[in-house]
């Protein structure tokens, strides 16, 4: 039977009258009987059904924890409902505990579920060591939970990560054949170093190194082609999982294929720019012989310049000669006779060039 506000105020002044009258209280007296009688009435009504609960759940609460966790603004209803669901599981925790958690910010339910799925599973996980975790993966899509779930199930994570947008992870062997591979990684969590361990990410990162460096080590594409297993068991030695949330269960490789010739696109690569070198260097020799035949031109030009300024000179040298007496009308006939014959073999010899190259 369910009584109204009004119903229960109206039992609330009646009783305090009828106690007031017995005891032979006056107005203040009976005043302070009424608050006292509504304050129990409010508790019964506030708590009545949790405390009920509870106590029937196996798991009692006190009405003064309920109080106190109601003026601490803590949803005593929530912890009640928690801590019932652990005392069915059979782990023993108290309402403090769980409140204390849910002071730090810590999710209580999250934190129940994974105690009772660590404990279902055989799984040492101590309740500050969950609530620990809990509180490492605030903040993010992860619970612990789901952490839990995880290391009860493993996990299996793409290598290369598909939100990458790789496809594959590309490797160049030995011979200069470049091959792509894509694996998947088998983890589950190590709750021991959950908390400061490493991510998801850090392991896709070193299994991918650990593949380049497989690769790179093989002698051939072959190689890799025939024995793909060589890729797992060297990077499982590597121990791509230390200080990392995860322990490593197995590496597969899903899919190998060649990719293309690296060592020839780069040979070409190289001598295309040993070209282009050659060619530079080529330019600058011609360069250099062009600078230097300007040069030759420009001192031959100079020479011809000091021969005409010498002939110039000559007929001034002839006059000064005849002016003091050192050369004579018949020595001037002479040279004149001994220029002319010069020009007359020039000629001679010029014509016979001439008439041999016609010949030719």
């Amino acid at each position: 039977m369910v009584f109204s506000e009004f119903e229960c105020s109206v039992c609330v002044v009646n009783t305090s009258v009828y106690l007031a009258q017995s005891f032979g209280l006056g107005l203040a007296g009976l005043l302070a009987l009424v608050i006292v009688l509504a304050v129990l009435l409010f508790l019964v009504v506030k708590f009545a059904q949790t405390w009920l609960r509870a106590k029937l759940s196996g798991a009692p609460v006190s009405i003064a924890n309920l109080l106190a966790m109601m003026l601490r603004r803590v949803p005593y209803g929530r912890i009640v409902d928690a801590r019932i669901t652990a005392v069915k599981a059979g782990i023993p925790l108290s309402s403090e505990q769980l409140e204390a958690h849910y002071l730090s910010g810590g999710d209580v339910e999250n934190t129940v579920l994974a105690l009772i799925a660590a404990d279902k599973a055989g799984i040492q996980l101590p309740f500050d060591r969950a609530c620990a975790i809990d509180l490492a993966v605030k903040g993010t899509t992860k619970t612990v939970l789901e952490a839990v779930r995880t290391s009860i199930n493993p996990k299996v994570i793409e290598c290369p990560s598909p939100e990458s947008g790789a496809r594959s992870i590309k490797a160049v062997a030995r011979d200069g054949i470049a091959v792509n591979v894509r694996a998947r990684v088998t983890v589950r969590t190590n709750l021991d170093s959950f908390i400061g361990g490493a991510t998801e990410e850090t392991v896709i990162a070193r299994v991918g190194e650990g593949i380049v460096t497989s690769v790179g080590s093989a002698e051939t594409y072959k190689h890799v082609l025939e024995n793909p297993d060589s890729i797992s068991k060297l990077v499982l030695s590597k121990g791509v999982d230390a200080s990392t949330a995860f322990e490593i269960l197995s590496i597969d490789i899903a899919d190998v294929d060649v990719a293309d010739n690296v060592g020839a696109r780069l040979q070409t690569e190289q001598a295309e720019a040993d070209k282009q070198v050659a060619q530079a260097k080529a330019e600058m020799r011609r360069a250099a012989a062009v600078a230097q035949e300007q040069e030759m031109s420009a001192r031959t030009q100079e020479m011809r310049a000091k021969v005409v300024e010498a002939e110039a000179e000559v007929p001034a040298a002839m006059a000064e000669a005849f002016r003091s007496g050192n050369l004579g009308i018949m020595d001037y006939t002479k040279y004149k006779n001994i220029m002319a014959d010069t020009d007359m073999r020039q000629s001679i010899a010029s014509d016979g060039e001439e008439s041999e190259e016609g010949e030719k």
